[in-house]
């Protein structure tokens, strides 16, 4: 993971030939009944954008290894590859780059119209430090919201019990036993048309 010759952006998730696995962090009241029934709860909000993290470390550093208020339980969600990629073919770049975009009116119509939208931000090591290399956050709204809740989820595992395992064996110093709890993240096969505007 701290290869310098990792490349700036690459998806790295743990994934199968037909899905990918990726992690979002709630409330028990919502995180709870998820993981058992392997979809939301009527109580999830369609509604508003949802991030998914292929990245298990980054969504530690998001949610504070499952501490932070509302983020109490972690899930790895399985989902359909097929989902994952017309996600990405129907996404925008959260930021706007004059080279890939044009003017920054273009790039906020492109962004309104999107259901979904890219973000790159540094993955991160055990100790939740930045790397070198960046880390997939896709959000999903409106129709890419509905698809995941409704098409694309395969099964719901609640992983806090794993973060805070792994959060144990950092705080003791024995990082090799943590690493070895780590979900093994591959790099994900994608055809380079389908990133090629959503790298900068």
């Amino acid at each position: 993971m701290n290869d310098q010759n990792e490349p700036r952006f690459r998806i790295r998730a743990r994934h199968t030939e037909s899905t990918i696995t990726v992690y979002q962090a709630y409330r028990p009241e919502i995180g709870g009944p998820a993981a058992r029934h392997g979809r939301f709860p009527s109580s999830w909000k369609r509604d508003r954008m949802t991030w998914i993290k292929p990245s298990f470390l980054w969504m530690m550093y998001r949610c504070g290894w499952g501490t932070k208020e509302g983020q109490e339980t972690v899930l790895a969600v399985e989902i359909s590859s097929e989902g994952f990629l017309w996600a990405l073919r129907n996404a925008c770049l959260s930021h706007h780059v004059p080279a890939l975009h044009g003017d920054r009116a273009d790039w906020k119509r492109q962004l309104r119209q999107a259901p979904a939208r890219v973000q790159w931000d540094p993955e991160r090591d055990l100790h939740l430090n930045p790397l070198p290399h960046r880390s997939l956050q896709l959000g999903l709204a409106g129709e890419a919201a509905a698809r995941y809740a409704d098409e694309w989820i395969v099964g719901i595992e609640d992983v806090t019990p794993l973060a805070t395992e792994v959060h144990a064996l950092v705080r003791a110093g024995e990082l090799d036993a943590a690493a070895g709890l780590l979900p093994e993240e591959r790099p994900y096969p994608v055809q380079g048309e389908v990133l090629a505007g959503l790298c900068a």
